[in-house]
């Protein structure tokens, strides 16, 4: 059995909302890719689920072993207790985020996923430059429109 891919992520926003930010990092064998993009409007919650989104959209073979490592509670427990499969089954009604909840369960499903949350901001190398990546992607010019988010406030 090959190892899994190793996902890093992170997420976040200044001023929730505010312009945010996801970075995503790939590891398998010796390879790295890095995945990153900034919006104008947007919550950390959005861009900590996007990250993983955007990471597993990239696995291209169908039943991929993936280990997510992330410091985001929402969307570790989100998976691991079993709500966003709750939500589902009553089509996320009041919950924030359908549309990316959505999009993620469509890329999980395709694979063989795990998940291992970790402490951010504590020193662990990877999930430091995911952060990295993702507060530099929102402090760019010409951020990208989030939808999704723009769509439900408006």
């Amino acid at each position: 059995m090959a190892d899994p891919v190793v996902i890093h992520t992170d997420g976040g926003a200044s001023g929730n909302p505010g312009p945010g930010g996801y970075g995503a990092i790939l590891q398998w064998g010796g390879h790295r890719k890095e995945f990153t993009a900034g919006y104008r409007l947007t919550t950390n919650n959005r861009m900590e689920l996007l990250a993983v989104i955007v990471a597993l959209e990239a696995l291209k073979k169908d039943g991929t072993e993936a280990w997510v490592v992330s410091d985001s509670k929402y969307v570790i427990d989100s998976v691991q207790k079993g709500w966003v499969f709750n939500w589902e089954k009553k089509g996320f009604k009041g919950k924030k985020n359908p549309d990316l909840w959505m999009r993620f369960l469509k890329v999980y499903r395709r694979h063989k996923v795990r998940f291992d949350w970790v402490k951010g901001h504590a020193g662990n190398p990877m999930n430091e430059r995911a952060d990295h990546l993702a507060v530099t992607a929102y402090q760019q010019k010409g951020l990208l429109i989030d939808d999704g988010y723009e769509a439900s406030v408006s």
